[in-house]
């Protein structure tokens, strides 16, 4: 039943952000200073988690990631 429902809540956050309603309905317009992206951004954020509880984790694709040090001494 968990799986289910984080799997119908990233579903729904995906959904969304494709905005299939093209702006007719939005919980907060985004045009609201400062808060208006609110809803987006959360939205993301459910379906981040929800790709990381199944094992996806794309939180750090975009992570510098270290070289490799030829001449370290360990």
């Amino acid at each position: 039943m968990k799986r289910f429902l984080v799997a119908l809540a990233g579903v729904l956050s995906a959904l969304y952000l494709l905005n299939p309603t093209l702006g007719l309905f939005e919980l907060l317009p985004d045009n609201i200073p400062f808060v208006g992206n609110i809803d987006e951004a959360t939205a993301t954020m459910v379906l981040l988690g929800a790709l990381r509880y199944f094992g996806w984790d794309v939180t750090n694709l975009f992570m510098k990631k270290t070289a490799i040090d030829f001449g370290k001494k360990e």
